[in-house]
């Protein structure tokens, strides 16, 4: 049995899968705020208590926002930022007495549509957490990309590339920096533009269903779309992946995806763009799915 977990900012997901990668088991919990104790405890609860269902033990995967320090083994560049500076790998396994393999959550979600999803048989795959956060990772025939840092993939913590005048210097990210790509494509980034737009508060899905009878939502798309564009052609001109897969809750706009590849290649570095962009086939059971394969990853 291999249990999957999915360490989101808002829920936590659990998932258990037989040998033949059949779902057997799924349990979905409200995530503890800012609260790194109780996000242990959860986990740790979940776990046990999955391993009681099933009645055996299993290997257990989870994915994470942000990722593990290879020099420290502490958590970092986490935008749930209680888990920033602990020490979650060490202190689960110490709770559960056996090894546990954790992963950025982008890169188990990228994992998941590679080896079983939306670009299944892609020998090149870029997968896109676009949500609450901005999240990227990278599977090269069906094997994730860590890098020596453990940064491979994380997109969103670069410069918006060819910035305009009215995107100048940009919003402050919770990493430090203005202007990150994360402030202006994460959910809560449309929403801030729509306001400043509007001077009305909205959320990025009610933006996205009111674009058809509300001026300022359609241009907020349209901005959206446009900075979308120019963030994943600048991954398209250094990683040339056969496929992106968007997933998080923005992945759910429909237009996207005829959109945005209708915009990017006016900044792609190529007369033409082969680059397929599609919606993943899990939704948000994706990353969970990725979690427990990080174990067929050896």
């Amino acid at each position: 049995m291999k249990i999957g977990i999915d360490l989101g900012g808002t829920k936590t997901e659990i998932a258990a899968f037989d040998a033949t990668g059949a779902e057997v088991l799924r349990q979905r919990e409200p995530t503890p705020v800012d609260d790194y104790a109780a996000t242990l405890a959860l986990l740790a609860r979940l776990i046990k208590h999955a391993e009681t269902l099933l009645g055996t033990a299993a290997t257990i995967g989870i994915g994470t926002p942000g990722a593990l320090s290879r020099s420290t083994g502490l958590m970092r560049n986490s935008n749930s930022t209680c888990l920033n500076q602990q020490p979650l790998k060490i202190d689960l396994e110490r709770t559960l007495g056996r090894e546990v393999r954790l992963a950025n959550d982008a890169n188990c979600f990228a994992l998941s549509e590679a080896v079983a999803g939306a670009a299944a048989g892609a020998a090149s795959v870029f997968g896109v957490i676009i949500g609450t956060g901005v999240g990227g990772g990278i599977v090269i025939n069906c094997k994730v990309i860590d890098g020596p840092n453990a940064v491979t993939g994380e997109w969103g913590h670069n410069a918006l590339p060819w910035p305009e005048d009215e995107e100048r210097p940009g919003d402050t990210c919770y990493c430090g920096k203005k202007g990150c790509i994360e402030t202006f494509l994460s959910g809560p980034g449309l929403a801030r533009d729509y306001a400043r737009h509007a001077g009305t508060p909205l959320s990025a899905a009610e933006i996205a269903a009111r674009c058809l009878y509300d001026v300022q939502a359609e241009h907020a798309l349209q901005r959206y779309e446009n900075r979308l564009a120019r963030a994943l052609a600048s991954i398209i001109n250094v990683l040339d992946p056969e496929v992106i897969v968007l997933g998080g809750g923005l992945s759910n706009i429909e237009r996207l995806y005829k959109n945005v590849p209708a915009l990017w290649g006016k900044w792609v570095f190529s007369d033409t763009v082969y680059t397929r962009l599609v919606r993943n086939a899990h939704g948000d059971s994706s990353g969970v799915r990725g979690a427990a394969w990080l174990w067929n990853q050896q």
